[in-house]
């Protein structure tokens, strides 16, 4: 139904309206199938923006789960031919047809393969072909041979439950890594942003491993088992990233500060350094560190960390009373890191409400709760 000709026309028509308004509007033919299509658009359209732009035909679960276009375009990917064995929406698939003569995308799922089918034709992408089938079929049949391997498994069990452990997603990617490799000869395999990098070194030997971060929030762990030496990564898309032989350096802490007032600026690491744990060894010779959930603190500014780095205005322990004589009320953003009290408790103690161009950043250094009052305007904030 949504490709049909009436149904397309009248997305395009309301694309700008009220979802609610459309599905209540008895001159839309299928209005109910309408008013979904147009909030899903809604919602893709800084995530997915040539989807959007498309007006790209969106199933309700692939449109949740797919990957956004920066990292999708992030993955360092490229050859002759690459096969997809989890097309879903086909996010990944084509970012990867900008970079492959040849691909081959794979979905189980009949009306997702049909949908990914339609979406490849109106974005104008030739070189992927969309194939209705199960990975394991496909692999056990398969005599053609691919340069990259790609693999984004649904981490969604039956019962609706988040999955993160490889070996209960599907496909099992670990159980099928003997057939994979006589079809390709690099595996990549998009993981939850929660799953373990030791793991990932564990189950694939010799890889490289990124934890990517995007706007601040860790979206995926990627394994690229290519037969590089093993690596670590911590991807900040449009901020930086870090790398490291596997394993790391032990991480090794800074001691607690004698004087505080010769800092002039503080770094909120980065979600994809602090999922890799690679805090320490980022800020090496850089900034201080007490941990690695916490802030860095340096004199001058730290060149080439992933982080949000601040200069500082004013720094001291954290003296509730004073601070709220200080503040005056009104609206503060906070920034917390390692602090032993919530947003909302902060705001409580401090009589403020979140929000407003006053910014905060509250932490824990060696036992000591400390406030730090950031240097306001956006020229405050260096990164």
């Amino acid at each position: 139904m949504l490709c049909r000709d009436d149904v397309r026309r009248a997305v395009e028509e309301n694309i700008g309206r009220d979802p609610v308004e459309i599905a209540l509007d008895g001159r839309i033919p299928h209005a109910a199938a309408v008013a979904s299509q147009v909030k899903r658009l809604q919602r893709v359209e800084s995530k997915l923006p040539h989807y959007y732009a498309a007006r790209a035909v969106l199933p309700q679960i692939a449109a949740e789960q797919s990957s956004s276009l920066e990292c999708a375009e992030r993955k360092p990917l490229s050859g002759g031919s690459l096969l997809d064995l989890t097309c879903g929406l086909g996010v990944d698939s084509a970012a990867f047809a900008r970079r492959f003569r040849r691909v081959v995308a794979l979905e189980r799922d009949a009306a997702l393969a049909a949908a990914a089918r339609e979406n490849f034709s109106r974005m104008g992408i030739e070189n992927v072909e969309v194939v209705n089938m199960p990975a394991e079929e496909y692999l056990g049949s398969c005599t053609e041979h691919f340069d990259w391997c790609y693999a984004d498994p649904d981490r969604r069990g039956a019962d609706g439950r988040k999955l993160v452990l490889l070996q209960e997603c599907s496909p099992d990617i670990v159980a099928l890594r003997d057939v994979i490799s006589r079809v390709a000869e690099r595996l990549c395999v998009k993981c939850s942003p929660l799953f373990d990098v030791a793991e990932a070194f564990r189950l694939f030997g010799d890889c490289r491993v990124e934890v990517v971060s995007l706007h601040g929030e860790c979206k995926e762990v990627n394994i690229y088992a290519d037969g590089s030496r093993p690596q670590l990564t911590a991807v900040a898309v449009g901020r930086g990233e870090f790398s490291t032989p596997y394993p790391p350096q032990e991480p090794v802490w800074s001691p607690a500060p004698q004087d505080m007032g010769r800092y002039g600026y503080v770094t909120l690491p980065d979600a994809a350094l602090m999922h890799a744990r690679l805090v320490s060894q980022a800020f090496a010779g850089r900034a201080d560190v007490w941990g690695n959930d916490g802030v860095a603190l340096s004199e001058g500014y730290p060149e080439g960390v992933p982080g949000r780095t601040f200069a500082i205005g004013a720094i001291s322990e954290f003296d509730a009373r004073r601070l709220k004589r200080e503040l005056g009320g009104g609206r503060v953003e906070i920034y917390r890191r390692a602090f032993p009290m919530s947003n909302a408790e902060i705001c409580r103690r401090l009589g403020v409400r979140e929000g407003g161009s006053r910014r905060w950043c509250f932490t824990c250094i060696c036992g000591k709760n400390i406030a730090i009052r950031l240097e306001d305007g956006a020229a405050g904030e260096k990164n």
